[in-house]
């Protein structure tokens, strides 16, 4: 291996090897969500800071490709997209092969089991396996929330290297979500080094009203936490200490074996 392919990949900058149009173009695909599924030019362009005419170019270019359509003045992407994000999805081994240990799990507790990992600030869905309706707004693989407010975010943060872990708390910007949410950094410090120790978290009411949720770590070959796998239910039926009574158990028996097969898929 040469000097630099063993050098860590630092931060490109334009004329840095660094396409900028390139990176255009994502910003457009990001200006769609599930609250701008459908924009006109003039809101593309403004969402992502590009002049109409960039704008439009690259909206031309991703029709003409395929992954975007316009009917007049309206633009929305469309189904060829998803294939961006199932690159990802079909180029890790453990989503192939967890689903039937996250839906047998959903099927002894009856409730919805989910597999994250971390990105940036969120913890994003790569498996969910619905069995009821939890939070507010439809989730799905690639929705995306908040890691400091949520179970599976907490266990991922607890996992990192102590000084990667102290400065992604430290740009954490607090904001009310539901009755219990954390209220000051000291306070999420102390739930985040709680899920460190215990390997676990217990989320009551902080994301979302009545949304509980307890997730455990999988952990790769190198006993690097890789992914966390969460159950999320209802606080009115089922109370946090039944959770982790009856839940619990369940959910980290799940864990060590996506963490197993992890290691069994690493060796071959």
């Amino acid at each position: 291996m040469s000097p630099d392919e063993s050098a860590p990949l630092t931060p490109l900058k334009p004329g840095d090897s660094y396409v900028q149009s390139f990176a255009r173009g994502l910003s457009v695909i990001r200006t769609f969500d599930s609250h701008h599924a459908r924009q006109t030019l003039t809101e593309v362009a403004k969402r992502c800071g590009l002049t109409r005419a960039g704008a439009r170019r690259i909206l031309l270019t991703l029709q003409t490709l395929g992954y975007v359509r316009s009917e007049g003045r309206m633009f929305e992407l469309t189904p060829k997209i998803l294939d961006l994000g199932f690159a990802y999805l079909s180029s890790q081994p453990l989503w192939r092969f967890a689903e039937p240990i996250a839906m047998q799990l959903a099927n002894d507790v009856r409730e919805s089991v989910s597999i994250a990992v971390l990105d940036g600030e969120d913890a994003v869905f790569v498996l969910r396996v619905p069995m009821r309706k939890v939070l507010s707004d439809p989730m799905g693989v690639g929705s995306r929330l908040p890691a400091w407010a949520t179970a599976t975010g907490r266990v991922l943060l607890a996992a990192l290297p102590v000084e990667e872990r102290e400065a992604r708390l430290a740009q954490v910007q607090l904001a009310r979500r539901a009755v219990n949410t954390v209220r000051t950094p000291e306070e999420l410090r102390a739930a985040v080094e709680q899920a460190r120790r215990q390997h676990w978290c217990l989320v009551d009411q902080e994301l979302e009203d009545g949304v509980l949720t307890v997730a455990a770590p999988i952990a790769g070959r190198d006993g690097k936490v890789v992914a966390a796998i969460n159950i999320s239910t209802h606080a009115s039926r089922t109370p946090p200490q039944v959770l982790l009574e009856q839940g619990l158990p369940k959910l980290q028996a799940a864990a060590q074996s996506l963490s197993q097969l992890l290691v069994l898929m690493k060796k071959d």
